[in-house]
């Protein structure tokens, strides 16, 4: 019996189902060798360190050890360590290293200080030993890096790479390349069938040819793939071109070549984009929140330093609170309505500064001289000191103390329609302070253009979060972010 031809594609056997396609994940079993090797370094500093202080290794300190692998391989996965993005820089590398024995040493030292006890194990050497244990991680991995780019650069073992689209996204891949030399790429050149006709991307032809050679169009691609000078093909041409890119996969079909389509997702304007897989579907979010994966590490954050701030400043929070009362009628605090996290409504808490308490659809936003401002509020506004009673927003958890400015409701609605995307901001939970507030976008924002400025440096603190950029801001706003001329 003749086995049927399913469309467009191969032949199956009559006893042959064909089975849903799937994308399985790239594993590196370097990697997964490495994680290892890691593991038995951070142990074997440890026992080295003791000998060269002629300390006894015992139980003790091989628990201790097991403790500290089991840590380091946690906080290794959350900074991404062991993950296969490719193209990582060195100095990448070393600082996500870094920052996974930070956290390793945190933990390590609580539990030394806090639960074991300190005749067991000596203390200068658990210091001495996680002082000298990142150089000798970081050693580890450059040395394997090194030896990954002299062994891959080897003739032997070509792996030429052409570049299908003379495009940005084509210059892009050609800079990381040309940037890690580990993979053991080389560069073809570039082939593209419209270059001849493009006139609007004449400047991009332009920039292409100074990065490797154009080589042709899709029929010499065909014939150089045919004739065995290519084994990678990068298609780097836009989504829009669905047809060209199945035609030109299919026409390679007929070769020996690995083609890779790289989707030019970077013409959306990317919000802290995540890559997941869901049974083997690719799956990309266009718009997300860093804290879908580092909620916990923002609230232990937010907990530790809001804590350690509300106590610094119980003492002048309580003679605030006192000006307040006797300055002017009305009570001490002042709630008002706005978006928190995903747009929901929470009552942000502030020392009253006005006559006032406007809190609904209209909500008049204060200005120079605004005669609503109490001489005392004013001095409040001038130096933020109005917005401390949210560090009980904070400890409650309906805000950050680093994170955008939440906006009364009125103006969300209101700048939402003016300004593209508007409630993007309110994919993290707002804070005290800001990336925008330490830039200069603090107080009054009586044009479009400044609350557009404003979003911009919003927008770009979701999309580079970390606790160092929050640890940053904190520290700037020290400097920069407590008064401003536009603060009324």
């Amino acid at each position: 019996m003749n086995s049927p031809v399913m469309p467009n594609g191969p032949l199956y056997p009559a006893n042959l189902s064909p089975q849903p396609q799937v994308i399985r994940l790239h594993h590196s079993k370097i990697l997964a060798l490495f994680r290892a090797l890691d593991s038995v370094l951070v142990v074997c500093v440890l026992w080295v360190t003791l000998r060269l202080l002629q300390i006894e290794w015992n139980n003790s300190y091989a628990g201790f050890a097991l403790a500290a692998v089991i840590c380091f391989g946690f906080f290794a996965e959350g900074n991404e360590v062991y993950y296969l993005w490719r193209g990582y820089s060195m100095t990448s590398l070393a600082s996500r290293l870094i920052f996974a024995w930070l956290g390793t040493a945190l933990v390590m030292i609580t539990a030394l200080i806090s639960v074991l006890r300190l005749g067991a194990i000596d203390f200068q050497a658990i210091i001495l030993w996680l002082a000298i244990t990142p150089e000798a991680v970081i050693g580890l991995h450059w040395a394997r890096r090194a030896a990954l780019a002299k062994l891959r650069s080897n003739p032997s073992e070509p792996r030429r790479a052409a570049i299908v689209g003379a495009n940005e996204l084509g210059v892009r891949m050609i800079n990381s390349i040309a940037s890690t030399p580990w993979l053991g790429y080389r560069i073809v050149g570039f082939y593209d069938d419209r270059v001849a006709k493009d006139k609007e991307g004449q400047r991009t032809i332009d920039v292409v040819e100074k990065k490797a050679s154009l080589n042709g169009d899709l029929n010499k691609l065909y014939q150089d793939a045919h004739d065995g000078k290519i084994d990678i093909v990068f298609v780097t041409l836009p989504m829009r071109a669905e047809l060209r890119i199945h035609s030109v996969i299919d026409r390679l079909a007929d070769t020996t070549v690995t083609p890779y389509v790289i989707p030019d997702i970077f013409s959306f304007d990317l919000l802290h984009s995540r890559l997941t897989c869901i049974q083997g579907i690719p799956a990309l979010s266009i718009y997300d929140s860093p804290l879908v994966d580092n909620s916990l590490a923002k609230r232990l954050e937010d907990i530790v330093i809001g804590f350690a701030m509300l106590v610094a400043l119980a003492i002048p929070m309580l003679l605030i609170a006192i000006g307040v009362k006797l300055t002017s009628s009305g009570p001490i605090f002042f709630k008002q309505t706005r978006y928190g996290m995903g747009g929901e409504h929470i009552k942000v808490w502030k020392f009253r500064s006005m006559t006032v308490c406007e809190d609904g659809d209209s909500v008049t936003q204060a200005k120079k001289g605004d005669m609503r401002v109490t001489a005392f509020g004013n001095f409040l506004r001038r130096t933020s000191l109005d917005e401390l009673p949210q560090l009980f927003n904070v400890l409650s958890g309906s805000m950050s103390l680093v994170g955008p400015r939440p906006h009364a409701v009125a103006h969300n609605e209101f700048y939402r329609g003016q300004i593209k995307g508007y409630m993007l901001r309110h994919k993290v939970k707002p804070g005290i302070t800001g990336l925008a507030q330490i830039n200069g976008y603090r107080g009054e924002t009586e044009t479009l253009d400044k609350m557009s400025g404003r979003i911009a440096y919003d927008l770009e603190y979701i999309r580079n979060w970390s606790l160092m950029l929050d640890v940053k801001i904190l520290w700037g706003t020290l400097f920069r972010g407590f008064v401003g001329q536009h603060a009324y």
